[in-house]
């Protein structure tokens, strides 16, 4: 398939594809049109995937918002990808904080790089209003609680990393309402690729 059908095609077998998966199975996916890659993987009935955004489409995405090529830059070339998480079948309703999320990049673990970070720099940079709203819009949220039965969302997510290089990824949220009381997910997407 060419064009646009075609994307919508891989996008959604990328999508619908966590609801068939086993646990803790990655999966990965390049696009034949635009060569984005897509990693997921499910693990306790919660779908994760990670998709390179790159930085010509972030440039031409705030550009369009009010932000200038100056001040998008460094955050198009942060390693930013189409994030993804559903709470498709956990036995609760499951809660994350992005802070908890970890980078591994050679043998060391380091924290995602912050909205808020991104989004004082943007403000030193003159920035308008209409602009930092879409900036923060756009992001992955900071925490968030999904029911079972396929609840989810999407945003952004800035790695920090530079063009080409390669972590893993390391996602945690918290099962409420366990009998047991509250029970810990975690799932790691392994050798994920900064877009060039």
């Amino acid at each position: 398939m060419k064009g646009i059908a075609g994307r919508r095609w891989a996008w959604c077998w990328v999508f619908c594809a966590g609801l068939a998966w086993g646990n803790d199975t990655q999966q990965h996916v390049k696009d034949p049109v635009t060569g984005a890659e897509t990693w997921a993987a499910e693990s306790g009935g919660v779908f994760l995937s990670l998709t390179q955004i790159l930085p010509d489409q972030l440039r031409a995405f705030y550009v369009n918002r009010g932000l200038t090529l100056d001040q998008i830059e460094p955050f198009a070339t942060s390693c930013v990808f189409m994030t993804v998480l559903r709470n498709d079948s956990a036995p609760g309703p499951i809660h994350f904080r992005r802070a908890d999320w970890r980078v591994r990049l050679d043998g060391k673990d380091r924290a995602l790089t912050p909205t808020d970070k991104w989004l004082t720099a943007l403000r030193r940079q003159g920035v308008e209003p209409p602009g930092l709203i879409a900036f923060r819009w756009a992001q992955f949220p900071r925490e968030q609680t999904y029911r079972p039965g396929g609840d989810w969302n999407q945003g952004m997510l800035s790695v920090g990393l530079e063009p080409g290089q390669s972590f893993d990824l390391m996602a945690s949220w918290r099962v409420e309402g366990v009998a047991a009381g509250n029970e810990r997910g975690k799932l790691i997407l392994k050798g994920v690729r900064c877009a060039d």
